[in-house]
C-alpha cells in the first residue's frame, strides 16, 4: 500500500498564499507542487476557519507594489514560456518533457511545467526513466541529420537531407526528416536580399526566337543549354559570372568570371562548354536578351558551331527559369558565406563550387535528387544497354 504523504504547516500555508496572494488557482498552485488539487482548496477552508488569512489582504502599498510586480515578472516569465514552446501543449507529454529539461537553465522547472500543464513528479519520474526504442531511434537519426547539414555547409532541406540518409542505409520517411530538423531547429540557409542588375535588353541588336517557351525538357545531353549572368560582390568591385547550363542534366559545362559584364566573357563561357561538350549541330543555346548575348561575337560564335540561338521574352526571367534557380542556390548556398578579396579569389571560389560540389555531388529534384554528373552516367549506362 502506498504512504500517504504529509505536508507541514508551513508548507500547505505557502501553497494557500499562491493562491491568495498571487492569484494563481488551486490547480496551477497543484500542478506547480506536484500534489492532488483538491488539497489546496481543504488546506485553503480550513485556514480561513482558523482565521490564519484574514490578516493576509491587509498589506502595505510598497508590499502590495512589489507583489504586482513579482507577479509581472511570473506573468511575462509564462509568456516566454509558452511563445518558445510553439505549441507544445498540442504534442506528447514527452516532447514536452524533452523541452523543459533543454531549457532547464533558462526557466524554473516548476514554472515549466506549470505553463506547459505537466506535473513536476511526471517530469521526475521521465529524467529517471530508461528512454523508449522510439526515442532511441529518433536521437540516432538527429545526430545523423546534423552530421549531413554539416557536411554540406547547411545547404540541405528536409528532401536532399533524407536523401543522404537514404543513402548512407538509414531507414526513415521523408516526413519524419522534416519533423525532426523542423523540432531541433536545423534548417537550410535563406539568401539575402541583394539586386544588380545584368541584363541590358534596350538595344538594336537582333532578337532571337524562344524555342522554348518555358518547355524545360531534354531528352538528351546536349540538346539544350541555358546561359545567363550574375554578379559577384568582392571587396575589389564586382565580379561577374556567366554561366551555360545543360538542361538535360542541370551540370555547368561552361563558365567564366571577369571584372566587366561584356559580350567577351559570355564567349568565354560558351566556348569552354563547347570544347568540353563537342556538341552535334543544332543545339538550342537559351538566353535572355542581354546586348551581351545580341552581340555580333556571340552570334558569330553560335554560327561557326551551328548552333541555334533562342531568347527569353523581354524583362520575363521565368523564361530561363533554371538558370535563375542554379544562380538562386549558388548565391545562397555559396556566395554569401564568402568574402571575397579580389575577382580572382571569386573565381577560384566559383571553381570549388562548381566542379567541387554542383556537378559532382550536389542532388537535384528535378532529376531525381542525383548530381549532374550521377544522372549523366546513368544516363549513358542505359543508352548503352538499350543499344
Amino acid at each position: 500500500m502506498k504512504e500517504r504523504r504529509k505536508y507541514s504547516r508551513s508548507f500547505k500555508l505557502a501553497a494557500v498564499k499562491k493562491v491568495v496572494e498571487q492569484g494563481m488557482s488551486g490547480a496551477e498552485v497543484a500542478r506547480e507542487l506536484g500534489i492532488e488539487g483538491n488539497l489546496i482548496y481543504n488546506w485553503k477552508a480550513k485556514f480561513e476557519r482558523e482565521g490564519v488569512l484574514n490578516d493576509l489582504g491587509s498589506v502595505s502599498p510598497e508590499e502590495e507594489n512589489k507583489r504586482l510586480r513579482e507577479r509581472v515578472r511570473q506573468l511575462e516569465t509564462e509568456r516566454d514560456i509558452f511563445k518558445k514552446s510553439d505549441g507544445l501543449l498540442r504534442e506528447r507529454k514527452l516532447r514536452r518533457f524533452e523541452f523543459i529539461q533543454k531549457h532547464k537553465d533558462v526557466w524554473p522547472i516548476a514554472m515549466q511545467c506549470r505553463v506547459l500543464k505537466v506535473s513536476r513528479s511526471g517530469y521526475y519520474a521521465w529524467l529517471k526513466s530508461k528512454p523508449s526504442p522510439t526515442t532511441q531511434k529518433q536521437t540516432e537519426i538527429v545526430q545523423k541529420i546534423r552530421a549531413v547539414h554539416l557536411n554540406v555547409s547547411q545547404d540541405y532541406g528536409s528532401p536532399r537531407v533524407h536523401r543522404e540518409l537514404v543513402e548512407s542505409g538509414v531507414n526513415c520517411c521523408e516526413n519524419t526528416v522534416a519533423k525532426l530538423m523542423r523540432r531541433e531547429g536545423i534548417a537550410a540557409r535563406t539568401r539575402r536580399r541583394f539586386k544588380v542588375v545584368t541584363t541590358n535588353s534596350n538595344h538594336n541588336g537582333p532578337i532571337a526566337e524562344n524555342h522554348l517557351n518555358r518547355q524545360f525538357i531534354a531528352e538528351r545531353p546536349n540538346q539544350v543549354w541555358l546561359t545567363d549572368f550574375t554578379y559577384i560582390a568582392t571587396d575589389a568591385g564586382f565580379a561577374y559570372l556567366c554561366a551555360v547550363e545543360d538542361l538535360f542534366s542541370r551540370k555547368i559545362v561552361g563558365w567564366a568570371v571577369g571584372d566587366t559584364i561584356d559580350a567577351r566573357l559570355a564567349c568565354d563561357a560558351l566556348r569552354q562548354a563547347i570544347d568540353l561538350r563537342s556538341p552535334d549541330p543544332g543545339l538550342v543555346v537559351h538566353s535572355d536578351r542581354g546586348l551581351q548575348f545580341a552581340s555580333d561575337a556571340f552570334r558569330s560564335l553560335l554560327d561557326d558551331h551551328h548552333l541555334v540561338p533562342s531568347m527569353s521574352r523581354r524583362g520575363n526571367c521565368y523564361d530561363n527559369a533554371p538558370m535563375e534557380s542554379f544562380f538562386g542556390r549558388f548565391k545562397v548556398e555559396h556566395v554569401q558565406w564568402h568574402d571575397f578579396a579580389s575577382i580572382r579569389d571569386a573565381r577560384q571560389s566559383v571553381a570549388e563550387y562548381i566542379s567541387g560540389f554542383y556537378d559532382t555531388s550536389r542532388r537535384h529534384s528535378s532529376i531525381g535528387y542525383l548530381s549532374p554528373v550521377e544522372f549523366e552516367n546513368q544516363h549513358r549506362i542505359e543508352s548503352q544497354l538499350a543499344c
